[in-house]
C-alpha cells in the first residue's frame, strides 16, 4: 500500500508503523500549522509525558508559510537541552547506550530549516532500525488522494486521534503506566532490535 504522510521531528511510533510497512510520500508543499508533531515529540521522563519541541522563528504575518520554509530558532541552545532531557529519561533504558554513539552527533548540528531536521531525525533512526524506507516527496499540495492512503492526520498532536498501538516495557512504567504511542525513540531506547519487528506487527492498529 502507498500512504502520505508528513515529516516530523523524531516522529511518533505511528508514523514508523506507516513507514515500516508502507511505501510512503512525505508532504513537502503544505503550509505550517502550529500544534503539530512538525516541531515536537512527546518521550516519557521520569513524571510522566514530556514535551520536546524545536523553536521556530516567527511565522509570515498573514500566519501562512509553507512548511519547506519555516526556519529554526537558534539563537539558543535548545539542542543541548533536548540531548540532556533525553538522557534524564532514557538512560537507564536497555538500548540507549546502543544507540548513544549514533544519535548524540545530530543535536551538535545546527539546521537552519525544520523539515531539513525533520529528514534527518527520520533517516537517522531508518538507520538504527535497519528500515530501508521507499519514500518521495509531494511536488504539489493536494488536500485529498486517489491513489495513497492519507495519515497525515497523524502529524496532528491531539491524543484523540492516536491509534492504540500493543504496550511493550517503559523505563517509568511502574510510577506512572504505559503510555501510548511516543517518539520512535522511546520504542527504540526501550526495545532496540526488536522494534522493527513490533512495528511490522502493529500494521492492523491503524
Amino acid at each position: 500500500m502507498k500512504s502520505v504522510i508528513h515529516p516530523t521531528y523524531f516522529p511518533s511510533i505511528a508514523h514508523f508503523v506507516v513507514m515500516a510497512n508502507h511505501d510512503v510520500i512525505f508532504e513537502a508543499e503544505d503550509n505550517y500549522q502550529k500544534q503539530t508533531y512538525r516541531n515536537r515529540a512527546y518521550i516519557y521522563g521520569p513524571n510522566g509525558k514530556q514535551l520536546l519541541s524545536v523553536p521556530m522563528k516567527h511565522t509570515k504575518k498573514d500566519g501562512r508559510q509553507k512548511y519547506k520554509e519555516v526556519q529554526i530558532e537558534n539563537d539558543f541552545n535548545w539542542q543541548k537541552q533536548h540531548w540532556k532531557t533525553l538522557e534524564t529519561a532514557y538512560r537507564t533504558s536497555p538500548f540507549f547506550e546502543f544507540y548513544e554513539d549514533e544519535i548524540r552527533p545530530l543535536f551538535k548540528k545546527k539546521h537552519t530549516y525544520l523539515i531539513d531536521l525533520n529528514f534527518e531525525t527520520i533517516q537517522l533512526v531508518c538507520d538504527c532500525l535497519q528500515l530501508d524506507i521507499n519514500f518521495n516527496k509531494t511536488t504539489t499540495y493536494l488536500p485529498d488522494y486517489k491513489d495513497y492512503k492519507d495519515y497525515r492526520h497523524l502529524a496532528v498532536a491531539k491524543t484523540a486521534g492516536s491509534p492504540v498501538l500493543e504496550p511493550y516495557t517503559q523505563v517509568f512504567e511502574e510510577k506512572n503506566g504505559f503510555i501510548n504511542n511516543l517518539s520512535i525513540l522511546d520504542l527504540l531506547f526501550n526495545e532496540g532490535t526488536n522494534a522493527l519487528t513490533y512495528l511490522e506487527n502493529q500494521k492492523n492498529k491503524l
